[in-house]
């Protein structure tokens, strides 16, 4: 086995490693199956003199002491049983609660690349359906599995005790059992990894098709979206059946070899018993003993599927925290950066993809200017910007802030530096001033006020009915795309970072609202280090400089006034768009 594919012993082994610091309560669930399973041996150890001195010898003296015997027995494995349940699920919901935080952690640390092999539904997935999985195979599976073998061995040393030989018989089939037991096990771990893959699979299909339900009404796509995600619950419904079916055949197959034994127990205790060397009291205990027995095998045959269920979700949740986070080996401390931005021969390529995302990119900013970024969709622009604050990473040359390379800064000293207000704002479902707030602990309420008038916010939250702690939302729902906006300004405003990132940040706006936001960036724009990624080439007339980008090249660079007099591809791009404009 190597160690791309640990054991599922190991892999069990790590999992329970997240139950060390609940250590108290899975000792005392420990204790209370011991009680319990004691309590069962005692219960069928009783049966020996019930029948013996009650029916055979009716003695009086035991008339009353039995009863009372068996009365406090199982008071006893009651207090046992709910202190093993608690125990148990104490512990395994406690690891839950860990790794989930600990999942969550990891996909923050992850790099912005490894969000684009696999779809975010599929990693919030992981973090909800795997995470149960585990809970049932680190508490109830466990109990299951501690509490009957032990049952099963104390059960056994009660037949042992009453008679060898006939319990010497019985156990002939116990091979058998632990043989489908290995099987069934193997089976299981195989359907489930398939059943966890298609969760995952069936929650991308159906949060896409929800969160794009107006483009599937529009395009009448509602059937061609149903038959795929019913074509996905069908194949999770298969392999749950198969699943199913393992679990009542290999259920099955344990009871009859337990009828097997049991009637290999009468023929010995028959035997036994012709030859002197077993009492009536001695059968009815040994027959006790292997009736409870049953139980405890169809439990312990069954729960292979909770347990190789919480297997194949613990290796999925381990192969994503083994994961490597995403680079930070700088070392170099950074308060607040002047804003100096220098690109020298960056290129950027993604994956396998045969041509560069960038080539050759040359260009400095200084502080204080304003350097727009234009071209063609799939021109490069997004990939330039999102260098700076290292989501990606280029595959040659240097990008430098204030004549460092960035990748010598710490993660966080380097973001710190940037404010990031994109086309598609991301809003979070709390408070408007939550919102403006985002990132920045311990920020007076006049603070965030005062951003807010500064983005032209505060003449459309005022109007809201609890002002800045009205909901807004999840991802700002309540709110309009240009309202959305000024919450994003008024944040980067609040941020005060010496670097600003806009994303094509009017391009989806009406005139009003573009009006508004572009107020606001007026306002945000003087002091820094401004990068601009613009849709309508007239936003950004007064930029210090321009850059042209056209398949990952830098093919113009200039004013804009420069540029129209050199009549190349922003020239070009500007009439089409003038001539756009005088259309509508």
């Amino acid at each position: 086995m190597t160690e791309a594919t640990p054991s599922p012993w190991r892999t069990y082994r790590r999992l329970l490693g997240y139950a060390r610091p609940y250590r108290g309560f899975m000792v005392a669930a420990a204790l209370g199956m011991i009680v319990e399973a004691g309590a069962a041996g005692a219960f069928t150890s009783l049966m020996h003199p019930m029948v013996d001195q009650t029916f055979v010898a009716r003695d009086p003296t035991v008339r009353w002491s039995l009863p009372l015997a068996i009365l406090g027995l199982f008071v006893l494995r009651g207090f046992a049983t709910f202190v093993t349940d608690y125990g148990m699920a104490r512990a395994g919901r406690s690891v839950v609660r860990d790794l989930r935080a600990a999942m969550l952690a990891k996909f923050l640390r992850l790099p912005s690349s490894r969000f684009d092999i696999e779809p975010v539904p599929a990693l919030v997935s992981r973090l909800n359906y795997d995470t149960e999985q585990v809970s049932q195979a680190t508490s109830e599976a466990l109990k299951v599995i501690i509490t009957d073998n032990l049952t099963i061995l104390t059960l056994i040393g009660v037949m042992l005790y009453q008679s060898v030989r006939v319990t010497l018989a019985m156990l002939v089939v116990a091979p058998l059992i632990a043989l489908i037991s290995s099987r069934v096990g193997r089976r299981y771990r195989q359907i489930n990894r398939g059943i966890q893959s298609g969760v995952a699979s069936m929650a991308q299909s159906a949060e896409q098709a929800l969160a794009a339900q107006q483009e599937v009404k529009v395009y009448g796509a509602q059937q061609a979206e149903l038959e795929r995600y019913r074509a996905l619950v069908e194949r999770n419904l298969r392999l749950s059946i198969k699943v199913e079916t393992t679990r009542a055949s290999a259920s099955s197959l344990v009871q009859i070899l337990a009828a097997l034994a049991l009637a290999v127990i009468l023929l010995v205790a028959g035997y036994e018993a012709a030859h002197g060397r077993m009492s009536a009291g001695s059968f009815v205990s040994i027959m006790m003993a292997m009736m409870a027995l049953i139980p405890s095998l169809k439990r312990i045959t069954s729960i292979q599927s909770a347990v190789q269920r919480g297997i194949a979700a613990s290796e999925r949740i381990f192969a994503l925290l083994d994961e490597p986070d995403e680079p930070d080996t700088g070392s170099r401390p950074l308060q607040r950066a002047r804003g100096e931005i220098e690109f020298r021969d960056v290129a950027v390529r993604y994956g396998r993809q045969t041509t560069a995302a960038l080539s050759s990119i040359n260009f400095r900013a200084q502080p204080g200017t304003v350097t727009a970024i234009v071209g063609r969709s799939g021109s490069g622009k997004s990939t330039l910007i999102r260098l700076l604050p290292r989501f990606y990473e280029s595959t040659a040359g240097e990008v430098r802030l204030d004549g460092v390379s960035i990748s010598e800064y710490r993660l966080a000293d380097l973001r710190r530096q940037i404010a990031l207000v994109s086309q598609q704002v991301m809003l979070f479902d709390g408070s408007v001033a939550e919102n403006i707030a985002y990132g920045q602990a311990g920020v007076d309420a006049a603070s965030v006020r005062r951003a807010a008038e500064a983005a032209n916010a505060l003449e459309f939250i005022q109007r809201l009915p609890q002002g800045l702690d009205t909901p807004i939302g999840e991802n700002g729902a309540l709110l309009s795309g240009g309202q959305r906006q000024r919450i994003a300004i008024a944040r980067a405003i609040l941020k005060d970072a010496p670097i600003l990132i806009l994303d094509e940040a009017t391009a989806a706006l009406d005139n009003e609202s573009e009006r508004l936001v572009q107020d606001a960036l007026n306002r945000l724009i003087p002091d820094r280090t401004t990068l601009v990624i613009a849709h309508r080439l007239s936003t950004i007339e007064h930029a210090d400089q321009v850059l042209v980008l056209d398949m990952g090249r830098l093919v113009e660079q200039g004013t804009h006034a420069d540029l129209l007099v050199q009549g190349g591809l922003y020239a070009h791009l500007h009439r089409m768009q003038f001539r756009e404009m005088g259309a509508e």
